[in-house]
C-alpha cells in the first residue's frame, strides 16, 4: 500500500514540473517567461517568422502544460488513468529520442540537455514500467 502511496506522489510531483515547463514555455513563447534562464538568448532577425514560430511554441508549450495536467489527475486516480499514463510515459520517452536528430554530442550530452535526456529516455521508461507492475499487484489483491 506504502509504494503505491509513493507512487501517486511521485506521478503528481512528475505533473508538477511538466506543467510548470509548459507554463514556463506556453506562456512565455520562445524566449519563454525566463523561469529555467535568462530570456535574452536569442535575438530576432524576421520578426515575421519569430512570431509565427513563437505562436508554434506557445502551443506545444500548451500541449506540454495539459500533459502536465494529465500526469497531476492520474497521481490522484491512479486506477483511472494508470493506462493513460503508461502511454504519455512511453510518449516522452519517444520524443526524448528526437534530441538524438542533432547529432551534436556536446549539446545532447550537455549539463544543460543531459539530465532531461536521462529523465526522457532512462526516467520515464522505468515511471511506466512502475505503474504496469502497479497494475498486476493490484490485481493481485
Amino acid at each position: 500500500m506504502k509504494k503505491i502511496n509513493l507512487l501517486n506522489m511521485i506521478v503528481v510531483i512528475v505533473g508538477v514540473a511538466i506543467i510548470f515547463l509548459g507554463l514556463n514555455v506556453g506562456l512565455g513563447g520562445i524566449k519563454t517567461l525566463g523561469w529555467q534562464t535568462t530570456r535574452d538568448f536569442i535575438s530576432i532577425t524576421d520578426a515575421t517568422t519569430f512570431h509565427a514560430q513563437d505562436s508554434h511554441i506557445r502551443f506545444i508549450g500548451g500541449i506540454w502544460f495539459c500533459v502536465g495536467a494529465v500526469f497531476v489527475i492520474g497521481g490522484l486516480a491512479m486506477r483511472k488513468f494508470r493506462p493513460t499514463l503508461i502511454t504519455l510515459s512511453f510518449m516522452i520517452a519517444i520524443a526524448g529520442l528526437f534530441r538524438l536528430s542533432d547529432m551534436d554530442s556536446g549539446v545532447i550530452f550537455s549539463a544543460a540537455i543531459a539530465p532531461s535526456l536521462a529523465l526522457e529516455l532512462i526516467g520515464f521508461p522505468l515511471l511506466a514500467w512502475w505503474l504496469a507492475m502497479s497494475s498486476e499487484r493490484e490485481g493481485q489483491r
